[in-house]
């Protein structure tokens, strides 16, 4: 049986953005000198990986944790990647009508 092309689809940018953050790895902590949105992007990334896996894998993950992580990031680099979310993700009022 094929897997629903939607699940399909979401399994691989889980996995793409799992290799994302194995390639960029070597950018995470404060001992780095990348550019800051290098280092955005590998904490994004780090703060992602295991809910991307859980996708890989036919699984859920809890976006209440994901939230408190990304709003790690935000405080430690200066990043908005928690209003970002919130934009996307939270449905508007305005389609509610």
């Amino acid at each position: 049986m094929t897997p629903d092309p939607s699940i399909r689809h979401s399994r691989t940018l889980a996995l793409a953005l799992y290799q994302i953050r194995v390639l960029l790895s070597g950018y995470l902590g404060s001992q780095s000198n990348a550019d800051i949105s290098v280092r955005q992007a590998a904490h994004l990334a780090y703060a992602l990986h295991n809910e991307a896996l859980a996708v890989v894998e036919g699984g859920s993950f809890d976006a209440e944790a994901v939230a408190r992580r990304l709003a790690a990031v935000d405080a430690m680099l200066g990043s908005e990647f928690t209003q970002l979310f919130n934009q996307v993700l939270t449905p508007s009022e305005a389609s509610d009508s």
